[in-house]
């Protein structure tokens, strides 16, 4: 009777999503989408450094204390990072697994070596790469600054950041890696339109541009302020 009741038992609404692979792009959607409306937030927050030193240094202490006095210091800064850091994992995690699912799919090359997708779709693989190796420098640079040149100082945000873009291997991977990530959105916000049931054949086109848009906004974006410090427009 214990063997029956263990063979009837059905896997979990969760198990079952998890484990297929539409269930994956959806979870790949989902927490991409997340990672996208923290990135918008981010960058605005960002172009604050063109308002000078105080008003870049009171928003670094406002995501401190947002929040206050329903939360304590930095408890609404930390549910961010939280949730960012599961998204990042869950998001990293089905994309590992989907690329396997895709190469077991087909273990032999293709007879016509002929592009099969965008420049932007056969680079996801790479870029994801790029942008994780990136996350983990980014946050020993600027928010430990284990490996920041020049001194590191706690709660001078606005001269770390100056110190950071005024090297020249500072500039590089920054900018190497805001490129990938504008590919990286631009095909990812189609998928994840796509994926989520979104895109229709009257809404493709808006979709599409739209992808444009938000992968060239948050490149340029990102990429204003070390292009700024370089040029002196901001020191």
């Amino acid at each position: 009777m214990a063997l029956a009741t263990r063979t009837d038992r059905r896997p979990s609404l969760a198990r079952t999503l998890w484990v297929s692979t539409v269930g994956k792009k959806t979870v790949m959607a989902v927490t991409g989408l997340i990672m996208l409306g923290y990135l918008v937030a981010h960058m605005y927050g960002n172009l604050k450094i063109f308002f000078g030193l105080d008003a870049f240094n009171e928003y670094a202490h406002w995501l401190r204390t947002m929040g206050e006095p329903m939360l304590h210091y930095e408890w609404a800064l930390w549910i961010v990072r939280v949730v960012l850091v599961v998204a990042v994992v869950l998001h990293g995690v089905c994309a590992y697994q989907l690329s396997r699912r895709d190469l077991a799919a087909r273990p032999s090359k293709y007879v016509h070596k002929r592009p099969r997708a965008s420049y932007a779709t056969r680079t996801m693989r790479w870029g994801g790469i790029i942008l994780a190796l990136f996350i983990v420098w980014h946050i020993l640079d600027l928010t430990t600054g284990t490996v920041h040149t020049g001194g590191f100082q706690s709660g001078r945000p606005y001269q770390n950041v100056v110190d950071t873009f005024s090297t020249w291997y500072g500039n590089v991977i920054y900018i190497v890696a805001m490129l990938a990530l504008g590919l990286h959105i631009r095909h990812g916000f189609w998928s994840a339109a796509q994926t989520l049931g979104v895109g229709n054949a009257t809404r493709d086109r808006v979709l599409k541009a739209t992808a444009n848009v938000l992968a060239l906004v948050l490149t340029a974006g990102f990429v204003a302020v070390p292009v700024a410090v370089m040029t002196g427009v901001v020191s």
